[in-house]
């Protein structure tokens, strides 16, 4: 679920962890119904329907991805996936001896330590692309 169910993340690509995660929640709305995943999400039909046919929505944030996750019969409610993830890069965090400042700078991006902080506490929005690049970049320091 955004992270458990994939093998060695950091040998892959931020933009293949992202496609994975697309591809899941592609399956997920499949397998719920794109009518029934717009009625328990709130999302607009055309975003639904954008990602059940595979396309990565770049700016689809991580609350709106748990969301759509959520509407699987099983899988916890929206605000347990969050916080699981949010918990699963912490303790990646923590396993790496990776502090905000360094995770920053290791992000293929235009990321602050600040603003690093934020995503990963909740306190800020985050995209499903900025997480697969957080995701992506402590994974790789946990494998050296």
């Amino acid at each position: 679920m955004l992270y458990d169910e994939i093998d060695d993340p950091g040998e892959m690509t931020p933009t293949e962890l992202h496609g994975r995660y697309a591809a899941e929640l592609s399956e997920t709305i499949s397998s719920v119904g794109i009518d029934e995943v717009v009625e328990l999400t709130g999302l607009d039909r055309e975003t639904v329907e954008s990602i059940a046919d595979g396309e990565t929505a770049d700016d689809l944030s991580l609350e709106d991805a748990a969301a759509i996750l959520a509407t699987e019969e099983g899988t916890p409610e929206k605000d347990a996936i969050l916080l699981e993830v949010r918990d699963h890069l912490l303790m990646g965090m923590t396993t790496g001896l990776l502090d905000v400042d360094t995770l920053a700078r290791d992000i293929d991006g235009d990321f602050e330590a600040r603003a690093v902080q934020q995503k990963i506490e909740g306190r800020a929005p985050m995209s499903v692309e900025e997480y697969a690049l957080v995701h992506h970049a402590i994974a790789q320091r946990n494998d050296r």
